[in-house]
């Protein structure tokens, strides 16, 4: 099942169940707490757009998660999760804009990510019972300005929390197995990325179970699994986005999330 949040054109900002045909079935209840399909549909024509499908209330991202990433970056595989923060300010939905900063606008680069959403509250919970407290899946992008993270924060927080630097969608997947899908990003229309979310050091479960012995995981947090092999920054030369450039995030069994880059507006 698909889950969508969108917008009508009367302003009115829901969840839904998101048909084949492209129409909403709005949600009767919470989708972190108790909910099932309801049965009016809003038509294609009625919704304005769709928007990021949670509004998180902490974003936990892991770093070096797939076994070919780290063999580019020749780094050794991880013994625990590589655990960082996303400002929740950085969220965006599909075709939003990602707004390169002034401070940071020449070395931006695209990660293609599996996204968990927590649908319960989680504290030291188990592997086995661990994708119990999940909701489904979406697809996100971990933007990162590599200028910031490698050479002048030496950290990652600023680099992974800009404005528009965390895009998600464009729906919520509550079916299937989280670590055998597909995984991509197109830049402009090249394929840049290409693997499989088994390629992951850490699974769907471990990460769950591993994060909820160390902090709370509130319904809505979302987990940023990591990015395979082939971002810009491996690229000889090295390929980052720029102004007017198009990227795609497309995970199999939720859809493309497809964002615009742009400049920041000088007033």
């Amino acid at each position: 099942m698909k889950i969508v949040r969108v917008r009508t054109h009367d302003g009115e900002v829901c969840h839904g169940v998101w048909e084949a045909d492209g129409s909403v079935r709005p949600i009767e209840g919470d989708i972190l707490g108790e909910w099932k399909p309801g049965t009016k549909r809003l038509p294609v024509e009625a919704i304005e757009r769709i928007l990021a499908p949670i509004d998180p209330p902490n974003i936990i991202a892991i770093g070096l998660n797939y076994v070919a990433h780290a063999h580019e970056i020749h780094m050794k595989l991880p013994t625990a999760p590589v655990v960082f923060l996303k400002a929740t300010t950085s969220l965006i939905g599909p075709g939003d804009g990602i707004v390169l900063p002034p401070q940071a606008a020449d070395e931006v680069d695209y990660e293609a990510e599996l996204v968990l959403v927590i649908g319960r509250k989680a504290r030291g919970v188990g592997q086995a019972e661990a994708m119990d407290y999940v909701l489904g899946w979406t697809a996100g992008n971990d933007v990162s300005a590599r200028d910031c993270q490698a050479r002048l924060d030496r950290q990652w927080a600023r680099a992974k929390s800009f404005d528009t630097f965390c895009p998600l969608g464009p729906c919520i997947q509550t079916e299937g197995d989280p670590d055998r899908l597909a995984v991509r990003s197109r830049l402009n229309g090249e394929v840049m990325q290409d693997s499989n979310t088994s390629d992951m050091i850490f699974n769907c479960h471990t990460l769950v179970s591993y994060l909820s012995h160390q902090m709370t995981l509130l319904p809505g947090t979302v987990i940023m699994t990591g990015t395979p092999q082939g971002v810009g920054q491996t690229r000889v030369p090295p390929h980052y986005m720029k102004d007017g450039d198009t990227i795609e995030i497309e995970i199999e069994g939720i859809g493309t999330l497809r964002n615009p880059v742009r400049k920041m507006a000088i007033s």
